[in-house]
């Protein structure tokens, strides 16, 4: 189980730079999963760790080895790519029974490993079935399982679940961890799915535009991102900006442009500082406006708290979103349980509030807000 080691790796197809100055530690046995938009540099990552794809700077090692000039076969690397590469002339059995025998393991042995790792991917009623029988997500399974059987000691998935139906993917997600671990693999899953990379990862490692932008647990990912961009793609937050006001031993204040006050964790931004704002959308609550009484005819907006409208409502299953508009910001979502589905209407005229310890302060990005958050 080696620890590989990944140091400021450029790799560039033109004018696009695919690694730049991408750097990274995977521990000795971790499942270590690296999340980020289409076209950050997620499988050219993992083609140059197995030796698919040559590096143009930097440096690859596993347990302080360079690996520059160790070929691909002696790496003991899998990788499981988005194209299968099933045998056609084989069967489920056969594809997944290659690299045990090929290697000449002993009968047996190989035969109950074969049969686990099937088993695993929920392919055992196909066992006889050839690639061409098989829907795209059997002939994945099937990939899935030969890439387990190996007797590779890093295992590299490149989005493994991808073309499988939700429920199966969930069961998966569970399943696969628990198998790597078991072999004593270190395994590095790419993925774009901040649900998949959130439950399954010991650590997550945010990539954008060819390099690491922030690696965490996910609980550390997830409630303190490093950057806006983070904070927007791991969990999508509400992003503002406003300006820092004053602290006291509850949060930071922060003015809306509208002249409005919020109020955020600390921060060691100055006060009058211009700064991003960042709070998760299962982080912001709504409630009515109270409604005029003859006791109170002209009810307080109580502080920390911004008017919106609610424009429109997603009926999500397990949870519903609501998304707004306001003075104070443009526009402004919320999520929230299902039961709270008739609670709320278009057009009604709600509070907004959050934990001061769920809005995050950054500075203002160099390359401006919007650039910050681009997904390409």
């Amino acid at each position: 189980m080696p620890e590989i080691v990944l140091k400021d790796l450029t790799k560039s197809y033109g004018d696009t730079k695919a690694a730049d100055g991408l750097s990274l530690t995977v521990k000795d046995g971790e499942y270590i999963c690296i999340l980020g938009p289409t076209g950050a540099g997620k499988t050219t990552c993992l083609r140059m760790i197995c030796g698919l794809t040559k590096q143009d700077s930097g440096e690859i090692t596993f347990d302080g080895k360079p690996m520059d000039k160790v070929p691909i076969s002696e790496r003991r690397t899998t990788m499981l790519s988005q194209v299968y590469s099933l045998f056609p002339p084989m069967t489920v059995y056969e594809n997944v029974m290659f690299s045990p025998s090929i290697k000449e393991w002993p009968e047996e042995e190989s035969k109950q490993l074969v049969k686990s790792m099937i088993k695993m991917v929920h392919m055992d009623q196909k066992v006889q079935q050839y690639p061409h029988e098989l829907s795209g997500g059997q002939q994945q399974r099937t990939a899935l399982a030969r890439a387990l059987a190996s007797d590779s000691k890093v295992l590299l998935l490149d989005e493994p679940l991808r073309a499988l139906d939700a429920r199966l993917r969930l069961e998966l997600r569970k399943e696969l961890k628990s198998m790597a671990k078991e072999m004593g693999l270190t395994s590095i899953h790419v993925t774009h799915d901040q649900d998949e990379a959130l439950e399954m990862a010991d650590r997550i490692a945010i990539i954008r535009q060819g390099r690491i932008v922030q690696i965490g647990t996910p609980m550390e990912v997830f409630q303190n991102p490093a950057t806006p961009f983070v904070a927007n793609f791991v969990g999508r937050s509400n992003i503002f900006v406003g300006k820092v006001g004053t602290s006291d031993e509850t949060g930071t204040e922060v003015i809306l442009p509208d002249g409005t006050k919020v109020r955020s964790r600390h921060t060691d931004l100055s006060e009058g500082e211009d700064a991003v704002v960042a709070v998760k959308i299962g982080s912001t609550r709504i409630e009515h406006i109270p409604v005029p009484t003859e006791e109170v005819p002209n009810p307080l907006m109580p502080e920390g708290y911004f008017e919106a409208v609610i424009e429109r409502i997603l009926y999500e299953g397990a949870t519903i979103t609501v998304e707004m508009s306001s003075s104070a910001i443009e526009l402004v979502t919320c999520k929230l349980p299902n039961r709270k589905f008739d609670d709320f209407s278009v057009g009604d005229r709600v509070m907004v509030s959050w934990a001061p310890d769920k809005a995050t302060l950054f500075r203002i990005p160099e390359c401006g807000i919007v650039e910050e958050l681009r997904l390409d």
